[in-house]
């Protein structure tokens, strides 16, 4: 390293962001789709009558996203022949960003209002509520089977 110090350029040379930078715009555009996926009307459809009766469909949304950006600048510190004609410092800089998400939705249920009065009616998900069951009863035999195990049994043995 040489005794001079690197200096960072100066910092509104270092933090020029424009309005019109590609990265902003496609930020800005991903939080507009996500944030149009939590609205009213992604949660209650459009309502459906039938037969006298008025069906609102009800479903669930969840959305999720992440973003990152980085920058730098650096120097490099050359190869100890600086002084030589056309031999110029490396002088860098950086940045980058990323990001991702996913939106989901699921039916949870449907409002009907009829002549008799409005009541929710919820939508099961009888594979969710299978695979589940499956998947305790699972780990719950697996437990069962770790705790019988003959060869821990010959573990726990004292020989004299």
């Amino acid at each position: 390293m040489t005794d001079e110090e690197i200096k960072p350029p100066e910092l509104e040379d270092a933090l020029e962001f424009y309005p019109s930078d590609p990265a902003i715009i496609a930020i800005e555009d991903t939080l507009d789709t996500f944030l149009s996926a939590a609205t009213v009307e992604a949660v209650f459809g459009e309502p459906v009558e039938h037969g006298g009766s008025l069906i609102i469909p009800m479903a669930e949304i969840l959305a999720g996203v992440g973003f990152g950006m980085g920058s730098g600048y650096g120097k490099s510190a050359g190869d100890g022949q600086e002084d030589q004609p056309g031999k110029q410092d490396n002088i860098g800089s950086g940045g980058g960003g990323g990001g991702g998400g996913r939106v989901l939705s699921r039916p949870v249920g449907v409002i009907i209002a009829s002549q008799e009065g409005v009541r929710v009616e919820p939508v099961v998900d009888v594979t969710k509520i299978a695979l589940a069951a499956l998947t305790a009863g699972g780990f719950m035999t697996a437990m069962l089977l770790r705790m019988v195990s003959p060869q821990k049994a010959l573990k726990n043995l004292k020989v004299d």
